[in-house]
């Protein structure tokens, strides 16, 4: 079976010069199962040659490529993957089109990705699980231009693959660049630096990714300024996940913020478990005042932010137009910083959801809350779990949700019976009761009722006495 090579001749070095990695040559010299066509069958070549094999391989059941996957691996000298075996036996298939390939865990050596290729072209699959599969750079080229040529995944996760090598991110990258069908991609715990940055940006200038997770990917620094030169103009990109690359508040948020002024498609950036702190905030807010389309959500949970942040949200709030989900869990706000942002959040129209998860809130700020929520005509969802909000905080909001006709999800703690008296637990019990309530009404009213959002991420490691309103 043929793959082509037109989906690698854009990519070339700084000199103009095509470089072909050392799996590239060895394929196209020893003719073992590649064969690349000639420049004039280039585009339009690929997309009818590619589309009459799938449609033959289609017809295949999955007994058949059962069959067929075992024959490679006895032609390449490799034992079939039980677990491989197991999900083609006990897969679903719909019109050539399967719901995963999940090869995580498995060591795939170079035979072993040669091995599968007879899979990859005779099913679609909405997802590729590549993580931690130990692949090394000729198994990844090989395994990745397979992906490309036969389209074979809208989704791939290749993340804890930390040998790929030079030749694994230059195929990489030509998939990104290339492929008309993958439309999400995860290289998360996998260093993106020097080379993978370089290949990986210049990938994105023309890619058509509308998800990517990056995660644990020590962007911070040169790696991070040029991802973002190559997304100011990128124009299909949707969602953004950067957690855990340990983000300054200086030059990387100042990066941030500049991305924020030039990209309008990007819909939302996840920055949790980074070091953006106040100064960074203040960044973020100068590039979000430029937003009149695209950002609409930003998670920011554990971030070193602190009151004093909330000084440089509040001058942005009130201008925001397209900004409706805002987490700012697990930073160190306190009363003062929701005192801070109270009014101004009043004056915003566009936040719906607001996450203050974990932020040292007590009663004092749950009252301030209480003040905006009975104010507020369009807040759907507010999460104060974790936070020290007692029976006085209840009854604030409580009181204020007589008031308020949007919110439709309230998360609160749930203070266990043996750390309050009788009274207490009752009266407790009774607030409760009244918000979620008057929650469910206004779910009910504003169409709310059957959605289960799931926008604001749910704490994973969080108290099993945390309730959900609503």
């Amino acid at each position: 079976m043929t793959r082509c090579s037109d989906k690698e001749n854009d990519e070339q070095s700084d000199d103009g010069a095509e470089k072909p990695s050392k799996n590239q040559k060895k394929r196209s010299k020893g003719g073992k199962h590649v064969s690349f066509p000639p420049d004039e069958q280039i585009v339009s070549g690929f997309a009818e040659h590619s589309n009459t094999d799938r449609k033959a391989d289609s017809c295949l059941t999955l007994t058949e490529v059962t069959v067929a996957y075992q024959q490679s691996c006895s032609k390449h000298q490799v034992q079939p993957r039980a677990h491989i075996l197991h999900q083609l036996q006990q897969g679903v298939c719909v019109g050539g089109s399967v719901k995963c390939l999940d090869l995580k865990g498995e060591r795939l050596d170079h035979r072993s990705c040669e091995a599968l290729e007879v899979v990859l072209k005779s099913l679609h699959f909405d997802f590729i699980n590549l993580q931690a599969a130990q692949l090394e750079e000729n198994g990844a080229s090989s395994l990745l231009d397979m992906i490309l040529y036969y389209e074979s995944t809208s989704h791939l996760d290749i993340s804890d693959n930390s040998s790929m090598g030079t030749s694994g991110w230059r195929a990489l990258a030509h998939l990104i660049k290339q492929s008309v069908r993958l439309s999400r991609l995860d290289v998360c715990n996998v260093p993106v630096v020097d080379y993978p940055a370089q290949s990986l940006s210049k990938a994105l200038l023309t890619s058509r990714l509308t998800v990517l997770h990056l995660h644990n990917a020590q962007l911070s620094g040169m790696p991070l300024y040029t991802l973002v030169g190559a997304l100011k103009s990128n124009r299909a990109l949707q969602e953004l996940h950067l957690t855990s690359n340990l983000l300054n508040s200086y030059q990387d948020a100042l990066q941030i913020g500049d991305l924020l002024r030039y990209n309008t498609t990007l819909q939302m950036l996840e920055l949790s478990n980074n070091a953006v702190a106040d100064a960074g905030l203040e960044e973020l807010c100068d590039g979000l005042r430029w937003q009149t389309a695209g950002l609409k959500i930003l998670l920011l949970k554990n971030n070193q932010i602190t009151a004093k942040g909330m000084v440089h949200l509040a001058k942005a709030l009130p201008v925001l137009k397209v900004l409706q989900v805002l987490d700012l869990g697990e930073n160190l706000l306190g009363n003062e910083g929701i005192q801070v942002i109270r009014e101004p959040l009043m004056l915003n129209s566009s936040v719906l959801q607001l996450g203050l998860a974990q932020a040292n809130i007590t009663c004092e700020g749950a009252v301030a809350l209480a003040e905006f929520l009975a104010e507020s005509r369009q807040i759907q969802q507010l999460d104060v779990r974790q936070n020290e909000v007692k029976l006085g905080g209840l009854m604030a909001l409580c009181l204020a949700l007589r008031m308020n006709q949007s919110l439709a999800r309230l998360d609160l703690d749930y203070i266990p019976p043996q750390e309050q008296d009788e009274f207490l637990m009752e009266t407790q019990t009774r607030l409760l009761s009244e918000i979620n309530q008057r929650c469910l009404a206004n779910a009910s009213v504003s169409g709310l009722a059957t959605e289960t959002s799931e926008t604001l991420p749910a704490e994973a490691d969080g108290p099993a006495d945390s309730m959900t309103t609503a």
